[in-house]
């Protein structure tokens, strides 16, 4: 038996990554000066099927860091009161333990080496949550330091669409604009979109056979030539 297939699913489907779905809001655009203000993970597992699906969401609203910057023009879009008082928010740290214990768990639980971040643009949310992390001394980052999968992308490339919202509807996801730019909603909105796409993606493979670049069709390739 190929070692491969000695590895849970999750494994072997993204080569030893566990896709991590990852919102963050700020107070602004700059990770090392403005406030990381909510932050938001769905974790997915996969079915006995072999398809995705949402397991588990962790979130939590954050303190803004001492000296932080807060943009008015940010907080306006976001609709958040960073010092409204019934804002439970805890300091970053905390906030970000929140989110990388169930993540490492789940990490190994599913049989991976890391995590890597998924999101609509990650490359902002990666910057923000390593920034966050560096400021509270947390050395146990569990995603990939530049490694990401973009929704963005693969909305354009599935969909023709590269705006979360108008991707989640081509994709026959119910979007809520009233619930937008929250960073829970959209974390799951994300992850919904993501999990759809693999999914579209798997139900395809099997209806014309192994995709060229699947991992079962390069292990079956080698196989072949071996």
């Amino acid at each position: 038996m190929p070692m491969s297939q000695e590895k849970p699913p999750m494994a072997r489907r993204f080569r030893g990554y566990l896709p991590v779905i990852v919102d963050v809001e700020t107070a602004g655009f700059e990770p090392e000066k403005h406030a990381l203000l909510e932050i938001a993970a769905v974790i997915p597992e996969m079915d006995a099927q072999g398809f995705l699906r949402i397991a588990e969401v962790h979130s939590a609203h954050v303190q803004p860091f001492p000296g932080a910057e807060l943009d008015p023009a940010a907080l306006e879009f976001t609709g958040i009161d960073p010092h409204h008082p019934l804002r439970i928010a805890l300091d970053e740290k905390e906030a970000l333990l929140k989110i990388f214990h169930p993540v490492r768990a789940a990490v190994k639980k599913q049989g991976c080496t890391r995590a890597i971040l998924v999101g609509h643009n990650p490359s902002f949310d990666l910057a923000f949550v390593k920034a966050a992390a560096q400021r509270a001394g947390l050395k146990r980052n569990p995603f990939h330091p530049f490694s990401t999968f973009d929704t963005a992308t693969l909305g354009g490339l599935v969909y023709g669409q590269t705006v979360l919202a108008r991707a989640a509807k081509a994709a026959s996801i119910e979007w809520d604009n009233r619930e937008a730019h929250s960073a829970r909603y959209d974390a799951e909105k994300t992850a919904e979109l993501f999990c759809t796409i693999v999914n579209t993606w798997e139900r395809l493979k099997r209806n014309d056979g192994a995709a060229p670049h699947s991992p079962d069709a390069q292990e079956a390739t080698e196989t072949e030539q071996g």
